[in-house]
Formats: C-alpha cells, sequence, structure tokens
C-alpha cells in the first residue's frame, strides 16, 4: 500500500480531533416560507460567528459545506459575491460569516454534506472524530448530514442557537431527534467546552 499522503497534497495542513462545520450559510435566502429564517438571519450569524471565532481560537478547522443550487459549476466566490452585491435577502448572513483564506469549503449538491462529496475524505485527513455542525436548515441539510455522519460514527454536537429552519417548531423537533435518536449534544454554543471536546478520546459520546 503506498504511504498516505499526510497533508492530501497540501489542500489539509491541519490535524484536529474536532472540525465546525457551516452548512448552507452561503445563501441568499431567496425561496419561499423564508419569512422566518431571513428574521432570524443576523442572530443566527451572530451566533455561529462567535463560534467560529472560538473554533479558530482552539485551532478547530473550519468547514463550509453549502449546497451547489443546482448548478455543478457554481463556486464558493461566485455565490458570497451574488449574496453581498444582489440586494438578495440573505446578505446579513453571508456578511458576518464570509469564509476566510485557510477556511475549508465542499460542494455538496444534496441535502447531506457527505452525499457524493469530498467531505469524508476531508474529515479523515483532519483525523476528526466530533463535528459541530451549524447552518441551515435544521429539519433538512443540517438533520441528513448528522444522520451520515452518525453512521460514520462521528459524535456529534448541533448547538440549537446555530441552527435554523423555515419553521421553529420543525427545527426543535429536529434537535430533539438529533439528541434522541443520534446522540447529538445540542447545547447552546456558549456552553460547548470546546478544548474538552478536543481532548476526548474516540469512541467516547
Amino acid at each position: 500500500m503506498p504511504t498516505k499522503n499526510k497533508d492530501l497534497h497540501g489542500n489539509v495542513p491541519d490535524a484536529c480531533p474536532v472540525a465546525l462545520l457551516l452548512i448552507d450559510v452561503i445563501n441568499d435566502l431567496e425561496f419561499e416560507n423564508n419569512q422566518s429564517l431571513v428574521k432570524e438571519a443576523g442572530r443566527l450569524a451572530t451566533n455561529i460567528a462567535r463560534l467560529k471565532t472560538r473554533a479558530r481560537d482552539a485551532g478547530i478547522p473550519v468547514i463550509y459545506v453549502n449546497d451547489n443550487f443546482g448548478k455543478w459549476q457554481s463556486d464558493l466566490q461566485k455565490q458570497v459575491d451574488h449574496c453581498l452585491n444582489d440586494g438578495v435577502c440573505g446578505r446579513v448572513l453571508v456578511e458576518r460569516l464570509k469564509p476566510e483564506p485557510d477556511d475549508y469549503f465542499v460542494l455538496k449538491p444534496k441535502h447531506s454534506g457527505f452525499f457524493s462529496t469530498t467531505l469524508d475524505t476531508v474529515l479523515r485527513y483532519l483525523g476528526a472524530h466530533t463535528l459541530i455542525l451549524t447552518g441551515i436548515a435544521g429539519d433538512r441539510c443540517v438533520l441528513f448530514t448528522a444522520n451520515d455522519a452518525y453512521l460514520r460514527e462521528f459524535r456529534l454536537c448541533v448547538p440549537s442557537d446555530c441552527v435554523r429552519s423555515n419553521d421553529a417548531q420543525q427545527n426543535q423537533q429536529a434537535l430533539k431527534l438529533m439528541r434522541r435518536v443520534l446522540d447529538a449534544d445540542v447545547r447552546p454554543s456558549s456552553k460547548l467546552k470546546l478544548a474538552a471536546l478536543k481532548k476526548r478520546p474516540r469512541g467516547k459520546r
């Protein structure tokens, strides 16, 4: 067997047992029944941004896992530019959550961040066994990603203040489901002890 490339050809130089995923936050929010999400976008962005800052300070890599909105030729910067410059509802979200140069980005075609993407490969090279999931929508893309992560035996944190859906009640139901079925920690992000998460051994939920 060939020797494993330790840094995935220089594209994944980090090594950390924990990774923070930002799911579909580069989002124009231009869809039906978006009123609740648009109203909550500023607060959601602030909460995720605070958690992202804490994660970076703790040496935890940040991975943007974003929908391609049916366009395989789309890329992250084009979507960022669209959200910032075209007068869309999601501008406040993207203004506060713009990717930084050393963040990772995975383009996904379907709900789950793992389906037909490189996410699993990136996480394996990072050595991650615990995932912190944030973003939109809690009852769809976050839930589907959490399901697939659980099947791959990742430990899950889904901070309740960093996940939103079109409907608040459905969002709460999704969080309860992830806590009950996927053994996810759904405490607010301020309660997450990032240093402790990094120290927990693999396999300990």
